[in-house]
């Protein structure tokens, strides 16, 4: 990672979703001394947070299967990942929870907050999108994503920032397998925005190191071959079979981020070709 890590408060990071970015990071801030409380809504994974060495509480905001513990609040900075699960039928729970979220980060005075989002808030509108840029989200993840950081936006009583994070790449989510011996896919030659959990993981601890709370990230390396280039050389590297593109440029964006270099002066470590 390219930032070195200097969280001076070595106070608790609280971490709300240890799914597969929240459980990097937890295991990122240990070994760098600084304790971690972790979430989960199944007493079943408390062991599997214990046994990665922090501290783990069972929170739910869910309407009428609200629980949580006051101690998880007690921390430096809160990470919230956890995304709208539209596809399950848990989108319209989603806003409800988030307000919850944030009475509580009020009620314990928590000053820094990090929430989690997805480049999904920027419509393809056939054009370069970067941090300035107006989102317009064109699907119903999207719309929920921005109509939660909004939330965080018109809180005064703590900071947040905000990542929006490319499509996740890394450890269990091999890109080689996502179009492995599929035929006529659409739009092959739009450019790919993804991130690789190297680089979700040192653009948070650099906003860590770096106090950077009140900001707008997008998560986003800057490399951007088209889809058919990507995921044809990821198939072949996996040993799979490749898959077949339709050569053609529909519906597209290419997400910049002004801020991560800016701000935090990161640069990205992961190369996406």
């Amino acid at each position: 990672m390219s930032t070195t890590f200097e969280f001076q408060e070595k106070q608790h990071v609280s971490i709300l979703g240890c799914g597969w970015y929240g459980m990097a990071l937890a295991k990122a801030l240990i070994s760098k001394g600084v304790p971690v409380n972790g979430s989960t809504t199944t007493p079943q994974k408390m062991e599997t947070l214990i046994a990665e060495g922090f501290t783990p509480y069972l929170v739910n905001f869910l309407p009428g299967e609200e629980i949580y513990d006051d101690a998880f609040f007690n921390c430096a900075v809160l990470f919230i990942a956890i995304p709208p699960k539209s596809k399950s039928g848990e989108g319209a729970d989603y806003i409800y929870k988030i307000q919850r979220i944030i009475n509580a980060t009020k009620q314990h005075h928590v000053k820094n907050v990090v929430f989690i989002s997805s480049i999904g808030v920027y419509a393809d509108v056939n054009t370069e999108v970067d941090e300035l840029s107006d989102p317009q989200p064109n699907t119903e993840p999207g719309k929920i994503l921005l109509q939660a950081e909004e939330r965080f936006r018109a809180e005064s009583s703590f900071k947040t920032t905000i990542i929006r994070f490319a499509g996740l790449i890394g450890p269990g989510r091999d890109p080689g397998r996502f179009f492995a011996g599929k035929k006529d896919i659409l739009n092959g030659n739009a450019p790919v925005n993804l991130i690789h959990q190297d680089d979700c993981i040192g653009l948070s601890m650099a906003i860590l190191s770096k106090s950077a709370f009140g900001y707008l990230f997008n998560g986003c390396s800057p490399q951007h071959p088209t889809r058919s280039d990507f995921y044809t050389k990821a198939a072949t590297k996996s040993g799979l079979e490749t898959p077949q593109f339709i050569p053609e440029l529909k519906e597209w964006k290419t997400v910049k981020s002004i801020n991560v270099e800016e701000i935090l002066n990161y640069q990205f470590t992961i190369k996406i070709d």
